[in-house]
This record gives C-alpha cells, sequence and structure tokens, in this order.
C-alpha cells in the first residue's frame, strides 16, 4: 500500500512540473482564436506548424539559442575548471580557515543575482567587458561556484580515503590522484553538476537584461522576452512556440548524461 501511495505522489508531482510544458507546447500548435475559445482545450483541433516555421523566419531564435549554448558551455567549462580542485583541496587537505571558508561559501550563495547586477554593470563598464559574453560568463561561474564546490566536495568526501592510500602508494601525485583516480569515480556527481550549472546558466535572466544591449548577443531567456515585448500583434502562440524551441537543448543534455544520475542515485558502495 505504501508504495502504491509513493507512486501516486510521484505521478502527481511530475505533473504539476509537466503540466505547464504539455500546454506551453499545445500553445504553440494552435491557431490564435483557438487560444482564447472556450473552453480551453489541452489538444489542438488542428495542429500548425505555420508557428515553428514563423518563429525561425521572423525572429532571431537560433542566434539566440546558439548564444544560450555557447554561454551555458563555457559556464560549465570555467565553474568545473575552478570547482574541482577546489573540492579536492577542501575535501582531502586541512588547512587553516577550511571551515569557515566553507562556511563563506555558503552566504556568497544565498546572495541574489539581483543584488551584485548594479554594481557590476558600473564595474564591467569600466573595464570593457559589458555587452559581451566574457563577461556574463564571468558572472555565471562566480554565482556557481559555491554550490558546485560543496556538490562536488560531498562526491569526493564519498570515496574513502583508502583509494587514496593505494594510490599515492603506487605513486600517484596529488593532481595524478585527482585526474587519474578520482574524476573518473565521482562522474556521477560531475554530471550533476554539469546538469545543474547548464540549466542555472540556460535560465538566467537577470544578469543578461542588465549587462546586455546588443540584440544579436541576448541569450534564449531574453531573447523569447524581447521578441514578446516588442510584437504588436498577439504572439502568444509564437512566443510558445519559441519556448519550445528554448526547452530542447536541455531535454538533450538531460538524456544524454541520465546514465550517470541514475548511477550517482544507485551507487551504495565503491568497490575495493
Amino acid at each position: 500500500m505504501k508504495d502504491y501511495i509513493l507512486y501516486l505522489s510521484y505521478a502527481v508531482i511530475s505533473m504539476l512540473f509537466l503540466f505547464p510544458l504539455l500546454w506551453t507546447l499545445s500553445i504553440s500548435l494552435k491557431e490564435i482564436s483557438e487560444i482564447f475559445s472556450y473552453p480551453p482545450k489541452l489538444l489542438p483541433e488542428t495542429f500548425k506548424l505555420d508557428n515553428y516555421v514563423q518563429i525561425i523566419n521572423n525572429s532571431k531564435i537560433l542566434t539566440f539559442i546558439y548564444n544560450s549554448i555557447k554561454i551555458s558551455f563555457f559556464t560549465v567549462v570555467g565553474t568545473l575548471a575552478v570547482t574541482i580542485p577546489g573540492a579536492f583541496a577542501f575535501s582531502r587537505f586541512r588547512f587553516k580557515f577550511k571551515k569557515p571558508i566553507l562556511f563563506g561559501l555558503l552566504i556568497f550563495q544565498m546572495m541574489s543575482p539581483l543584488i551584485i547586477a548594479i554594481p557590476l554593470y558600473n564595474y564591467f563598464n569600466m573595464i570593457g567587458l559589458l555587452d559581451t559574453h566574457l563577461g556574463i560568463i564571468f558572472v555565471y561561474v562566480a554565482i556557481q561556484i559555491p554550490f558546485t564546490t560543496w556538490l562536488l566536495k560531498g562526491s569526493i568526501d564519498s570515496v574513502p580515503a583508502s583509494i587514496d592510500d593505494a594510490a599515492r602508494i603506487d605513486g600517484c601525485s596529488n593532481f595524478q590522484l585527482l585526474t587519474r583516480v578520482l574524476i573518473p569515480i565521482i562522474l556521477p556527481g560531475i554530471s550533476t553538476a554539469i546538469i545543474f550549472n547548464a540549466i542555472q546558466s540556460w535560465a538566467q535572466f537577470i544578469i543578461p537584461f542588465i549587462l546586455l544591449d546588443n540584440l544579436n548577443l541576448f541569450p534564449v531567456s531574453l531573447g523569447i522576452y524581447n521578441y514578446q515585448a516588442s510584437g504588436e500583434a498577439i504572439t502568444i502562440h509564437l512566443t510558445a512556440a519559441a519556448s519550445i524551441f528554448a526547452t530542447i537543448p536541455t531535454i538533450i543534455m538531460f538524456i544524454l548524461l541520465q546514465r550517470f544520475i541514475v548511477s550517482a542515485l544507485t551507487a551504495g558502495a565503491v568497490k575495493g
């Protein structure tokens, strides 16, 4: 009986997340008259794929998606380049002020991007990073570092220290221990960090809204907002089509990395 209740709860929670996406997909396939019909219907009477053709031809949605992929990719790479060695140091080494530094990372994680956006605007304007992808990437990496460091530190903490000792007996340096031994073991944790960082940077709106002005540099979140705000006619169906386009890369990424996530959830021990 408990299992049925648990699965029913999973189904209800899943629908809470899936229904808005399904409704957006439905709107993207409808004509304007059908969108405002009453009572509303989830399935359109005729599937209108012209909305997708129109959004591709009459907007820069593909440019926006490319910009988001570029920003997300380099954000993930930059974040992992900083946090993997940092998590290794926090997990395996003892040094002064270790706990206060870890606590400080949590404090920075609690800060809203809106708090730093305005000061960053003036600072980036002075150093020439305003209205550039490089400046956006730097900000995203800084925002993602605290949580990712804690996440990867937990993954490394779960690896028995005896594996480190065995690797050092075989002549591994700290760098070789990290790259050849620990990273392959914590790949599920790294995959989780990749998904988290990619989705966070993909969905970010406040930072690019303040720091970017060139339409050709907009990520997809800001691009869809700009398209909807600048439209003179009703564009709900076209905005919905653009939103579906925007979700496709994240879905593909999750599908590609899901086997690592599943292994992270099912791993009960490290074989010796």
